[in-house]
């Protein structure tokens, strides 16, 4: 079942559009395995590579999407364990500044992608249906475990267009 976007955040939204599957464990086992295989194919002189200055290198994206996808998930487990403390939102940019994505092996990145997404993908799986269903606040907005389950899927294909139109094109 796809998301009630009416629950959701106007800006996540996009990422949840782009989860062409309607049911969440559909989703991550299909989408996943996708996300690696760009990854794996993605050129090593292109790992380093700004589209433009001051964006993100490819490796920086990755990185990116691996804290946010920790961060989400524990968003979603928070919830799904009824805790009703508001919790914080947090700065992508002041995360990549602080990464230091740019001393990390590659393989290492996407070793490391795969473990976080199998933790998320073991976490989903585990909630039943009233865990899907809670909500919680975060970054001051009310949102709930099975769209944040969308959005993790979501935000890396988002992110593999964006790889693939700016700086692979």
């Amino acid at each position: 079942m796809r998301p009630d976007l009416s629950r959701v955040p106007q800006f996540y939204h996009n990422y949840i559009s782009q989860v062409p599957q309607d049911d969440l464990m559909k989703a991550f086992s299909t989408e996943t395995p996708a996300f690696v295989g760009f990854m794996e194919s993605v050129p090593a002189e292109k790992h380093d590579y700004r589209y433009a200055p001051g964006k993100w290198t490819i490796r920086e994206v990755i990185q990116h999407i691996i804290d946010a996808e920790r961060i989400f998930a524990y968003r979603a487990l928070r919830f799904a364990r009824k805790d009703a403390t508001p919790l914080p939102g947090f700065d992508e940019n002041t995360f990549a500044d602080n990464a230091k994505a740019d001393r990390r092996e590659w393989n290492d990145l996407v070793e490391e992608f795969k473990v976080v997404r199998a933790a998320s993908q073991y976490l989903f799986a585990s909630f039943d249906e009233e865990q899907m269903e809670a909500s919680g606040t975060s970054n001051n907005n009310s949102i709930y475990v099975r769209a944040v389950g969308f959005i993790l899927v979501g935000h890396c294909n988002h992110h593999m267009r964006v790889i693939r139109e700016r700086y692979l094109g």
